[in-house]
C-alpha cells in the first residue's frame, strides 16, 4: 500500500526569509515521514481565497507569519485559549472539516529562554519589551505565566503599545520609546520582538548600560544570528539568547498536529540551520 503524502506550508508576505522549511523537511526526512513542507508567498488580499482552497490543494495545515497572524481569526472554526487571549495564531490544522488555529510562539519562546538562560527569573521583578505586534503579544503572555512582576513595553508608536496593554493585567506598563534606556534600569531581562537588526533592516538603537551586570538580552530575530543588539550585550559580558531557538521549538507542536511524531530538537538540525544562515 501506497503512503498518501501529507503537506504543510508556511504563509506570509512577504516568505523568501523564512527558515521553516528547511526544520520541516529535515524531520521529514529524519523520521521517514512521506510529507512536504514549503513556503508560500500570500498577497493579504488573496488570504482568505488560499486558506479555503488548501484542504483541496492537499494541505492538513501550515504555519502563519506577517501579516496574517491576526486575519487568521476571521476564518477558522476554533481558536484555542492561548491564540485568543493573545490575539494571534501561527498554527493551523483542519480537523474533520473544521479549521483549528494555536499559537506556539509562546512555548518556543519560553522553552527557548528557560533552556538558554535557566536563572532568566532569578530575580522575577521587571523585563523590557521591545515592540508590540503579534511577536510580542505571545511573549508578554508567556512572561506573565511565568510569572514576572512587570513587563515595560517599549514601542515606537504608543498606541500601539498601549493596545497591547489591554490585552493583559496591569502588570503590564507603556513606556515612552524616547526614555527606553534609562527605564531599562531595574530590568534585569529585555527582549526585543521587533525586525530591527534583522539582514536588510536598521540595527534597534538602544543603549544597554543601564541594565544590570547579570541580565539576560534576548532577540527573537536569527538572521543573523548575532544582531547588533546581542553583539552590543556580549561586550558587556551579558547573557544572550539568539532567535534561533525560539523558532526551533515553536515548530515542534505544528508538525506534531500534521505529521503525528513529535521532533526532536538536535544539535544536528540547529547545525543545519545555522550553516543555511552563513551560507
Amino acid at each position: 500500500m501506497v503512503e498518501t503524502s501529507q503537506k504543510a506550508a508556511v504563509l506570509g508576505w512577504p516568505i523568501q526569509h523564512s527558515r521553516s522549511p528547511l526544520i520541516h523537511n529535515y524531520w521529514l526526512k529524519t523520521y521517514g515521514i512521506v510529507g512536504s513542507y514549503e513556503k508560500i508567498a500570500v498577497d493579504p488580499k488573496n488570504f482568505e481565497t488560499f486558506i479555503r482552497s488548501m484542504p483541496d490543494l492537499g494541505f492538513i495545515g501550515a504555519n502563519l507569519t506577517i501579516p496574517h497572524k491576526e486575519a487568521i481569526f476571521a476564518l477558522a472554526d476554533e481558536v484555542d485559549h492561548v491564540a485568543s487571549t493573545i490575539g494571534a495564531a501561527n498554527t493551523i490544522w483542519w480537523d474533520k472539516g473544521k479549521l483549528h488555529a494555536t499559537n506556539t510562539d509562546v512555548t518556543g519562546f519560553m522553552t527557548n529562554l528557560k533552556r538558554s538562560a535557566p536563572d532568566w527569573d532569578k530575580h522575577n521583578g521587571c523585563v523590557a519589551v521591545i515592540g508590540a505586534g503579534g511577536a510580542a503579544r505571545g511573549i508578554v503572555y508567556g512572561l506573565l505565566q511565568a510569572g514576572v512582576e512587570e513587563v515595560r513595553i517599549f514601542n515606537r508608536t504608543r498606541e500601539r503599545g498601549i493596545e497591547l496593554s489591554h490585552r493583559f493585567d496591569v502588570r503590564v506598563k507603556v513606556e515612552d520609546w524616547d526614555n527606553r534606556n534609562q527605564r531599562l534600569a531595574d530590568c534585569h531581562t529585555l527582549v526585543n520582538t521587533t525586525s530591527l537588526g534583522m539582514e536588510g533592516n536598521p540595527p534597534l538603537d538602544i543603549d544597554l548600560t543601564q541594565l544590570g551586570q547579570d541580565a539576560v538580552v534576548v532577540d527573537i530575530v536569527y538572521s543573523p544570528l548575532k544582531t547588533p543588539l546581542l553583539a552590543q550585550a556580549r561586550k558587556m559580558d551579558l547573557v544572550t539568547v539568539d532567535g534561533l531557538g525560539m523558532l526551533l521549538h515553536q515548530a515542534a507542536p505544528g508538525f506534531t498536529k500534521w505529521f503525528g511524531r513529535r521532533p526532536g530538537i538536535t544539535a544536528d538540525l540547529r547545525a543545519l540551520v545555522v550553516s543555511d544562515l552563513t551560507s
